[in-house]
């Protein structure tokens, strides 16, 4: 009998990319609709939930804590895994990078205290829970993250647009390897610590290093613009997530990368894909070199 997996969420980038993962691994994927689900019946006979709610920054205060608790009791009504992906939010300016799943919680600003608690609830729930923690995203399709919203809007004219440093190192994780990586550590939860935390080591790249790989991608020299963050400060006294944007934009001046020890321990056959092949989903089919 095939194991059962609802998907929250299962249209935006996490939940969608989670979807396609567990069905391919030969799961009976559930996608929850709020119009015609309830949360309690959708959860009934599952094995695990993954959760991919995430509200706009500028709701995360006020959904966030409730969103959190609403997954936590259904799971422990139902005995189901919660699979979640965490984010590099939870690590400040001064902790030293690689971010390991033992790195101090250091944010001090709100959308990272927030996510510290939202883990915290999770891990003293005594629910099983996995969480995989990757960096910023490249999705298959645009869905509104940086990568796709600020940084490769230009290059049909040869420009790559970038939002911080260029020459340190940031990370990222290409979503289906990331979703890969979140069925596969589904599927042997039960081998797992009852709260595990696995940092998804994906790429630590510098701007100027994917200029250079998608230029490669592209077949073409591209350009390196720094994005001005002049319009989003002139928009931030009447458009919240502009000034959300803000709060987070030291992670591109913030060297970081995610430590990737204890993935590579629970998931030694696991085969990432390569840079460039990934820049190349990420992108418009179009602009790829063939």
């Amino acid at each position: 009998m095939a194991q059962v997996a609802l998907i929250l969420g299962a249209h935006g980038r996490f939940g969608r990319n989670c979807a396609m993962a567990f069905a391919q691994a030969g799961w009976e994927v559930r996608r929850f609709d709020r119009k015609r689900d309830t949360l309690s019946e959708a959860a009934t006979g599952v094995d695990v939930i993954v959760n991919g709610w995430n509200p706009a920054y500028p709701d995360w205060p006020r959904l966030l804590p409730e969103l959190t608790d609403q997954v936590i009791a259904v799971a422990r009504q139902s005995g189901a895994t919660v699979v979640l992906a965490g984010n590099v939010y939870v690590f400040g300016p001064t902790t030293p990078s690689p971010w390991s799943e033992t790195s101090p919680r250091a944010a001090t600003n709100e959308l990272g205290r927030l996510r510290i608690a939202m883990e915290a609830a999770y891990r003293d729930a005594g629910v099983r829970t996995v969480l995989l923690r990757g960096g910023d995203f490249l999705d298959t399709e645009a869905s509104g993250n940086w990568f796709d919203r600020m940084m490769i809007p230009a290059l049909h004219r040869g420009i790559f647009t970038y939002p911080g440093n260029p020459d340190i190192p940031h990370a990222w994780a290409y979503l289906p390897d990331f979703a890969r990586a979140a069925e596969a550590l589904a599927a042997k939860r039960a081998e797992l610590p009852e709260f595990c935390e696995v940092p998804f080591p994906g790429y630590a790249l510098s701007g100027v290093e994917m200029c250079r790989a998608l230029g490669h991608v592209m077949g073409r020299r591209l350009t390196l613009r720094s994005m001005s963050r002049l319009p989003l400060r002139l928009a931030s006294p009447f458009w919240p997530l502009a000034r959300r944007l803000l709060e987070m934009s030291y992670l591109w001046s913030t060297p970081h990368a995610l430590d990737g020890s204890r993935f590579e321990r629970l998931l030694p056959e696991f085969q990432h894909t390569p840079l460039e092949e990934a820049l190349a989903g990420a992108i418009p089919s179009e602009l790829v070199r063939h």
